[in-house]
């Protein structure tokens, strides 16, 4: 008996010991529960990490992409849409890491966008010119703009002349990139950075005027106080082809728009014409108006490139 409860304490010595030349691992963000790298969450959403830095991650495929600001606060856009704020997210050695619990939601919004055809519009043959351009619909969610005569808000006609244009430029072969595809507000830094990433060819915001008088009238065109040659052509241009509308012309003006500052190429913010005078606000809601208003844009912007 002795001899057997003496091999037991043995055993049990030597058990305590293996033990504790293993000491559990130092916690790391990978191994908290929920939360994995940006590189893991593209490769479960069928994506690709296209480009991160300090202040957002990209991810990319054929058919989608997915924005995800990743500062306090930041929130995650998929296809140009809000879906909620990002989360918790943690950069230890310079990896990012977000919550796993994004996956899910990502995934029920992904979709790619494809603009319907414009009622009396034939497109034209496809001719690759391998160019890019963002256009910007100004205003959106949170930030309404201006409310016209009628009562409806800038943020509403902004969006769809500049998916008007979007579409005609696509079926010219032009890479297009739209800041917001819906009803969805975007800082104005996020929009200029989204022309930067993409090196885009030309920056093209889009908004309509308001004034406290109902006189005012007619377009008009801004580009920076610095603005380049490039920005000061495609200006003109957007300028003489928006006189085909019937509107009148308010010239093309410099301004320190923080999108037309920011943006590093070309950039062009187009006021369509104001919303506070009563019979340019019936005639700017109108889709087939709207599609001459784009129509003219995208000639111009075509003419840049």
């Amino acid at each position: 008996m002795p001899r057997i409860y003496s091999w037991f304490l043995a055993l049990c010595t030597l058990l305590t010991a293996l033990s504790g030349c293993h000491a559990p691992p130092a916690s790391t963000p990978s191994s908290v529960p929920y939360m994995i790298t940006v590189n893991q969450a593209a490769v479960r959403l069928g994506m690709q990490v296209s480009f991160t830095n300090g202040r957002y991650v990209e991810l990319t495929n054929t058919s989608n992409r997915v924005l995800i600001f990743t500062h306090p606060g930041g929130n995650v856009f998929v296809n140009g849409k809000n879906i909620g704020l990002a989360g918790v997210v943690q950069r230890p050695g310079g990896q990012i890491y977000i919550s796993e619990l994004l996956i899910p939601r990502i995934r029920s919004h992904l979709a790619a966008y494809t603009p319907q055809p414009q009622p009396g519009y034939t497109p034209p043959v496809v001719r690759p010119i391998g160019r890019t351009v963002v256009i910007d619909a100004g205003h959106g969610g949170k930030d309404p703009g201006a409310t016209s005569y009628l009562g409806y808000y800038e943020k509403e006609v902004n969006l769809k002349v500049a998916q008007k244009i979007a579409w005609r430029l696509k079926n010219e072969g032009v890479q297009v990139i739209l800041t917001r595809n819906n009803d969805t507000f975007i800082e104005l830094n996020d929009r200029a950075d989204i022309a930067n990433r993409a090196r885009a060819d030309l920056f093209v915001s889009i908004h309509h005027n308001s004034h406290n008088s109902r006189v005012h009238r007619g377009y008009t065109i801004y580009i920076a106080p610095n603005a380049s040659d490039a920005s000061r052509r495609a200006g003109r241009l957007i300028e003489r082809a928006l006189a085909s509308t019937g509107l009148s012309s308010n010239g093309m003006r410099t301004n320190d728009f923080r999108v037309l500052m920011r943006t590093q190429g070309p950039a062009v913010l187009v006021e369509c014409g104001y919303l506070s005078n009563p019979s340019e606000a019936a005639i700017l809601y109108d889709g087939d108006f709207q599609n001459q208003l784009a129509g003219a844009i995208a000639q111009a912007i075509l003419q840049t490139l």
